[in-house]
């Protein structure tokens, strides 16, 4: 969800909640208002009647309501001076509704001047609560409407422009890949907190830069470094070993000294391969024809598959073009089939599989499943191939891990498959 909209979902129940307690305190409010106001004209009709009353005696007998609003009877002296005065609530039939509403009554007691006593009776008519309510909850429903409608309109007019430099922020980071010759550069604002995120996030940046820089110069010197003593030794064992006739033994040691020397050569490189995939220095990338380099790379097998004499038929169910790095799709499909190829006994099969989504190579092999959590951590190796290092699946766990893909094993029908699959 995004951020405006988890915004409004949050506004438009903060205001059910508020506007769900305003109308019950304006209700009780509003009713307290109606019954002090209708109270109060009680209370005149009480002094005029009585008024009436002294002055026309014929008042003092009408005991029942009728056309008028009030009633008067006689009471004995004792009850008189004990009651008091009541409002309260009471229904009555009204012939024009013709059913029993609620009215407000007020009932009092007075004496005339030859010392009688009497009760009177006043009503006046009451807002009925059950259409109040209801016409309350149907303005209430239109507030709420009308409130939710102004929110959701400054919320993406208002609020989109206010958050405007963060999204640009957004899109400047998303773009932002190191290793590329861009350079970052924040939104202008005017509101304090993006200034500190920006400024922040720059000096972040500023800091990976240089740490990304350090970190490929090490591995460019380490390579380096490395390399050129590896390939002096082996060129030097190597003529030695032309030098050296007759010598079983001594040809026997040079030839262990050479294939650990190679095997070393070839652990450096992909250690630097890790190390490059890892810090993200294949950037560059572009449409590639996995279809063709499949192709190619099993052209370049050739020789090794012959001699092995293992048959490779490859299936192409769709063609597979994805946004990628030249350099590893050749070093993926390379260490995929290498693995296939070198694990895999004279006379042997590899099946090759394309489809829409990724590919997946299948090679015959030892007749057991390999240790799934093992098999794409580094230096795990099934068997104890000399030419083998261990960290050729690693690599391929990496560039998947680098490209949001899945890269999986499973054994079945007696082959080991390997699959490469990109996530949408």
């Amino acid at each position: 969800m995004k951020l405006l909209n988890h915004t409004l979902l949050y506004l438009s129940a903060s205001l059910i909640f508020i506007l769900s307690i305003w109308a019950v305190v304006f209700y009780f409010s509003m009713m307290d208002e109606v019954y002090d106001s209708i109270d109060d004209g009680l209370e005149n009709y009480k002094i005029l009647i009585i008024k009436k009353a002294h002055q026309d005696t014929s008042l003092l007998n009408k005991r029942n309501f009728g056309e008028s609003n009030y009633a008067i009877r006689p009471i004995k002296r004792e009850w008189a001076l004990r009651a008091t005065e009541v409002f309260k609530d009471t229904a009555m039939y009204m012939e024009y509704e013709e059913e029993f509403e609620t009215v407000r009554m007020l009932t009092t007691y007075f004496s005339t001047r030859n010392d009688r006593y009497y009760e009177l009776k006043i009503i006046a008519s009451m807002v009925e609560e059950d259409d109040l309510v209801a016409d309350l909850l149907h303005a209430l429903l239109w507030l709420y409407l009308a409130v939710i409608a102004s929110a959701f309109i400054i919320n993406n007019w208002v609020l989109r422009k206010i958050w405007r430099p963060f999204y640009q922020l957004q899109n400047e980071l998303r773009g932002f890949k190191l290793g590329e010759d861009n350079v970052f550069s924040p939104p202008q604002t005017r509101v304090t907190e993006f200034r500190d995120m920006n400024d922040t996030v720059a000096a972040l940046l500023k800091a990976n830069i240089a740490v990304f820089q350090n970190q490929k110069q090490f591995i460019e010197n380490v390579s380096h470094e490395l390399q050129t003593p590896l390939a002096i030794a082996l060129n030097k064992l190597e003529l030695l070993l032309e030098q050296v006739q007759g010598e079983d033994a001594q040809v026997q040691l040079l030839a262990n000294a050479i294939q650990h020397l190679e095997r070393m050569t070839r652990l450096n490189k992909s250690l630097l391969l890790l190390s490059k995939i890892e810090n993200q220095q294949f950037s560059k990338e572009e449409r590639v024809d996995f279809n063709a380099r499949l192709r190619q790379q099993i052209e370049d097998f050739g020789e090794l598959l012959q001699y092995k004499r293992i048959n490779l038929e490859i299936r192409e169910e769709a063609q597979l073009n994805v946004l990628f790095n030249v350099d590893l799709a050749d070093v993926l499909i390379a260490n995929l089939l290498k693995n296939a190829i070198v694990h895999n006994h004279d006379g042997g099969s590899i099946r090759v599989r394309v489809t829409d989504n990724g590919f997946e190579i299948a090679n015959t092999g030892r007749a057991q499943p390999l240790e799934t959590d093992k098999l794409f951590t580094r230096f795990y190796r099934p068997t104890d191939h000399a030419s083998s290092t261990g960290l050729g699946l690693a690599v391929v766990n990496a560039i998947a891990q680098r490209y949001h893909a899945r890269v999986a094993y499973q054994y079945e029908g007696g082959l080991h498959h390997l699959s490469f699959r990109f996530i949408n």
